[in-house]
């Protein structure tokens, strides 16, 4: 049961497959004599027995059958010729409109077929125009993820930036608190320095002190008056 399994499963052909394309069927056949005998039968036969070579040859093996009775002429041979008859006269009579019904029948075939594969041709086309759009698509992504890039790059620049504005401005507002805290403590110190000076000078001076610059205040006030009258 081995032996037959692995001899069955052998490939059939063992040539080299012919991957070329087969010429096309004649879509008609080639001439006949008789409606029997190919005209290529009496083309061979003439340049060796001439032109009446076939005849004599078909007429010669006719009669060799019948003198030897290899072919012996019975009832079924009238039969036979009867029938011939029937077929050859409905093969005149009716041939030609046959002939036309399975030639358009063939032409309905091939005109399905032309159908199907000009169907499958533009099928075909259409996914090689979706094809060549893909690739072109894909040729064009590196331009996409290029700009995708460029636009994250510039997002992380715009976000650094408003960072380091943040950072910029909470720096900004702490060291102006500490000039304001600063400008703010020398003020006091000054306002604070004024009043106590002013505080000692007005406790460093005596009621004879005070009477005494008034009274010059006085005497200057006259001299001013003296002065301004003379002038007069």
């Amino acid at each position: 049961i081995t032996c037959s399994v692995l001899h069955t499963s052998r490939p059939l052909h063992t040539t080299q497959q012919c991957l070329a394309p087969l010429p096309p069927l004649p879509e008609k056949g080639g001439e006949v004599r008789y409606g029997l005998i190919p005209e290529e039968f009496f083309q061979f036969l003439y340049p060796k027995t001439g032109v009446t070579g076939p005849y004599m040859l078909g007429t010669g093996l006719l009669l060799y059958f019948l003198s030897k009775e290899i072919y012996v002429i019975n009832h079924e041979t009238v039969a036979a010729a009867c029938i011939l008859s029937v077929i050859i006269y409905g093969v005149k009579k009716y041939g030609s409109d046959v002939a036309a019904f399975a030639d358009k029948l063939n032409e309905e075939k091939v005109a399905n077929a032309l159908a199907v594969k000009n169907e499958a041709i533009k099928d075909l086309e259409t996914a090689i125009e979706q094809e060549k759009k893909e690739q072109w698509r894909v040729e064009g992504r590196s331009y996409l993820f290029d700009a995708k890039r460029n636009n994250i790059a510039m997002l992380l620049e715009t976000n650094y930036r408003e960072r380091l504005l943040t950072v910029y401005s909470e720096v900004k507002k702490r060291l102006d608190y500490q000039v304001a805290v600063q400008n703010l403590k020398h003020q006091k110190e000054q306002d604070h320095m004024i009043h106590w000076v002013e505080k000692k000078v007005v406790q460093s001076i005596t009621p004879q002190q005070q009477k005494e610059s008034i009274a010059k205040c006085i005497l200057d006030l006259k001299a001013l008056s003296k002065s301004a009258q003379a002038a007069v």
